[in-house]
């Protein structure tokens, strides 16, 4: 793939000028280490300052730890290696960038898309690509590794400018991550710690995994419209016109191909249906302990599966048509699509290092725990409550970005809070899961943006930190003002969130 020189993009307005702001701050790297020796001050101040706040999941005092002390300087130096190697993101950034890899060497995306897209419309284009990267949260985060790049090659195969596909696919996992028409891992871990503070004030009070998702369902639709009004009324038009190299919607799909594409159909099939056979049966092997699905290793390790299928889907077709000759030349593509990774790389070793400390200081913590008090001793109530708590959690995501770790310290104030207004725990679930979301795509410490940015330079080697944030930006705010409005219809009607699950307590 060559750069996109001949792309005529629109750089005027309010956007062009947030991307010019981006784009003129030092080189990402060279930004995280001012931003990591700003946090090493801060956090020596206030270490000296004894600032400390009360773990409200605990009840332990938790004070800032200053990292230029002995013992902090004992940590950086034993786990700076560490820091870098057990960054959560980068492993499964790498393993995926193979497995894609392969079925993109192979032909099979480009032929696959390429048959799929011809002769569907624009709209229907954008819809899809922005519902199934919605729903990709099924997948956990691995689908904000593999929906972008598949949706810039959908974009590609039909004509279309690639980056507009890409960021519509990161915009789609990231803002809309919390949605889904299906009960998700996420929904799992989130309803235990909601039970655990909603028993706080009723011993007795239970939930399910499924008490919000009434509500993901129609947030799936609404994203999805909203979505695609963003995608292409504002960034198709602002990128402009693609005058890559290859636009693959000209090209029929040749015979060999489509015999490629069968073979690689069949091993689908077969794929997906030892899947169920492991799935159905109550004591099929890719159950829990417990019996459940959720808890199974289908659902648990789900990224071994998707690179399973990747990998050898591609293979099955590569060798079908003849663009992989030995066996040798397997690894030698995997090589081959990490090359585009390895600024992502570097940049990773200083990332992990800013959220390292970050953690260890423990001003997350203290800023999370802030905030939340702060909002419960203005005494807001009602719709101006609510919005409080999603600006507060929107904040919060700028400087913690772990969605399950901010819900183990903002449930145990929270969702008592709400229950003693006369809200659910179901409710205020929600309520906080929107305000994680939206920002996300636009968060600079997220770790998956350093790896969008990388995918981006694939098809315009300006791209930077500030080209995506501005490109984020409309999503964000359509996405968050849209479904703050549905929140409240829904709070009005009193529509149930999910099965058992109202609005209201008591």
């Amino acid at each position: 793939m060559k750069e996109n020189t001949n792309s005529i993009k629109k750089t005027g307005g309010f956007l062009g000028f947030v991307e010019r702001v981006g784009n003129a701050l030092p080189h990402p790297f060279i930004l995280f280490l001012y931003i990591t020796l700003a946090l090493i001050i801060i956090s020596t101040v206030m270490s000296f300052m004894g600032v400390q706040v009360i773990n409200p999941t605990t009840g332990e005092t938790v004070t800032v730890k200053n990292i230029l002390s002995y013992d902090g300087l004992v940590w950086i130096s034993s786990s700076l290696v560490s820091n870098f190697s057990g960054f959560a993101a980068l492993g499964i950034v790498l393993v995926m960038q193979m497995a894609i890899g392969v079925a993109e060497s192979s032909g099979l995306l480009t032929t696959a898309l390429r048959r799929a897209i011809l002769g569907v419309p624009m709209w229907a284009l954008s819809a899809t690509v922005l519902f199934l990267g919605i729903n990709g949260s099924i997948a956990s985060e691995a689908s904000i590794i593999f929906v972008p790049p598949l949706a810039a090659a959908a974009f590609q195969a039909a004509g279309k400018h690639p980056l507009v596909g890409l960021i519509a696919g990161y915009a789609a996992t990231n803002a809309g991550f919390t949605a889904n028409i299906m009960i998700t891992g996420t929904d799992g871990l989130l309803y235990g710690v909601t039970q655990e503070a909603a028993q706080m004030i009723d011993p007795s009070y239970t939930t399910t995994p499924a008490n919000n998702w009434y509500f993901m369902i129609a947030s799936c639709i609404l994203l999805t419209i909203v979505g695609m009004i963003v995608n292409d009324k504002i960034i198709a038009p602002r990128l402009g016109d693609y005058k890559g190299s290859e636009v693959a919607s000209e090209r029929n799909v040749t015979d060999i191909e489509k015999k490629g594409l069968r073979n690689a159909g069949i091993f689908s099939l077969v794929f997906i249906a030892v899947i169920l056979i492991g799935l159905i049966p109550s004591n099929g092997f890719l159950r829990g302990e417990d019996g459940t699905v959720l808890n199974g290793p289908f659902v648990v390790g789900l990224v071994p599966f998707l690179i399973f299928y990747f990998i050898f889907a591609g293979i099955v077709y590569g060798f079908t048509v003849g663009t992989f000759k030995t066996a040798s030349d397997i690894p030698n593509v995997m090589s081959e699509s990490l090359t585009s990774l390895t600024g992502y790389i570097v940049l990773v070793f200083v990332i992990s290092q800013f959220i390292a400390i970050f953690n260890y200081t423990n001003l997350g913590m203290v800023i999370a725990v802030s905030a939340a008090d702060f909002l419960k001793n203005i005494g807001f109530t009602g719709i101006p409550m609510i919005l409080c708590i999603l600006l507060i959690t929107t904040l919060v995501n700028f400087v913690m970005t772990s969605g399950t770790a901010k819900w183990y310290i903002f449930a145990p104030i929270f969702v008592p809070m709400f229950m003693m207004l006369g809200y659910s725990p179901e409710f205020a679930q929600v309520v906080y899961r929107i305000g994680d979301s939206c920002t996300n795509p636009i968060t600079p410490i997220y770790p998956y943006l350093p790896m969008i940015i990388g995918m981006a330079s694939k098809y315009d080697k300006k791209t930077g930190m500030g080209t995506i944030i501005s490109m984020m930006l409309p999503y964000s705010i359509a996405f968050l003002i849209s479904w703050v409005i549905m929140l409240i219809v829904w709070m009005f009607l009193n529509l149930p969130l999910g099965p058992g699950a109202t609005v209201f307590f008591g």
